[in-house]
């Protein structure tokens, strides 16, 4: 489903087991997701959507994790705002997200977002779990053409893909847990979004600490991983080359300096522009270098390399320097034993010689 489509209706449910499969187009992080461009009365529209949702005798005034509140964010799950949205999109290229938009004072909610943080914080860092209330951030419900809560959405690579629209039954929430949660890291994974989420603490358990372990940052690697955080991916990816400098065999930091300098290009071209000069200029290396780049970004990492692969086969071996450098750096991204990272690189050597 196209988020540009008719807003989905409350209760419909959007193929809660395939739903990382869904046929989302991937779409600008700055364009079809522009909190800030939104052109509707945003203060009627959140008016209206508090209205629509019958949960006036459901409100409660306890904010979350005060007593008889809905449980609060920590360990691997966020509250996001207007202000952190962008910033919460452009992580989804290191780890995959799952966004609940919400009212986090209606009671009927509250179990929900307990199960969906529980099984988000079972997994140590694969995956986040990203909270935002759409009656206080009523642009972010108009960008996803939600018209009531609870909707939730995957998110990999800044594209996102429907999961639910309305209250799940017992039976949908546990397929959610058991089913769609696992399916999402491992589509992640696919797409080589391989990185930890940052953990938090829980303000009211005492497991934070045995979960906190593993999937920390490393010390060397704080500096660049704040960096992308905030945005300043050219400036992560000049930290994570000062890691690789002292440790030429951090395959981490390799991983995320590659990442860093893919989202510094082009985190916010414009697609249908990078794919047009593309098209139109079919011997120009620099336009085939920068729709691989998108390609990349929205995990469509064999149609990248093929087409910088194809391009070098088609005549265009004067150009072998600036695509095998390009490739290199994506050969990073995925698993060292994903089949589509071995198959490129034979035929990169082959293509050398």
């Amino acid at each position: 489903m196209d988020l540009d489509s008719p807003s989905l209706k409350s209760g419909q449910h959007i193929g809660v087991q395939p739903a990382v499969h869904c046929p989302v187009k991937p779409f600008s992080i700055s364009s079809h997701l522009d909190v800030d461009g939104a052109h509707a009365d945003l203060e009627s529209y959140g008016q209206k959507l508090i209205a629509d949702l019958e949960s006036l005798k459901h409100q409660v005034k306890a904010e979350p994790g005060q007593a008889g509140g809905a449980p609060a964010a920590g360990g691997y799950v966020i509250d996001t705002t207007e202000n952190t949205f962008q910033a919460m999109v452009q992580t989804s290229a290191t780890f995959p997200i799952l966004l609940l938009l919400w009212v986090p004072t209606d009671d009927r909610l509250f179990d929900m977002a307990r199960q969906l943080g529980d099984a988000v914080n079972q997994l140590n860092g694969q995956i986040q779990l990203s909270r935002i209330d759409i009656a206080s951030n009523p642009s972010i419900a108009q960008a996803f053409q939600v018209q009531g809560a609870p909707a939730l959405f995957a998110l990999i690579n800044g594209r996102p893909m429907p999961i639910l629209q309305g209250l799940p039954s017992a039976e949908e929430m546990q397929q959610i847990v058991d089913a769609a949660i696992p399916n999402l890291v491992a589509a992640a994974q696919q797409a080589g979004v391989t990185g930890s989420a940052p953990y938090s603490g829980d303000p009211d358990s005492d497991a934070a600490n045995s979960a906190a372990g593993a999937q920390e940052v490393p010390p060397e690697h704080q500096e660049a991983y704040m960096l992308a955080q905030q945005g300043d991916y050219a400036g992560a990816a000049a930290a994570y080359e000062k890691v690789l400098e002292a440790d030429p065999n951090d395959a981490r930091a390799a991983r995320e300096r590659a990442k860093a300098l893919l989202l510094a290009r082009s985190a916010n071209a414009n697609v249908r522009e990078v794919r047009a000069a593309a098209a139109d200029n079919p011997d120009d290396v620099e336009a085939q270098l920068a729709v691989a780049d998108i390609d990349m970004i929205g995990g469509q990492i064999q149609d990248a390399f093929d087409r910088l692969l194809d391009f070098v086969a088609a005549g265009h071996k004067a150009d072998i320097e600036p695509v095998r450098k390009r490739l290199l750096e994506y050969f990073t991204i995925p698993e060292p034993t994903d089949e589509r990272l071995k198959r490129a690189r034979r035929r990169l050597a082959t293509l050398m010689y």
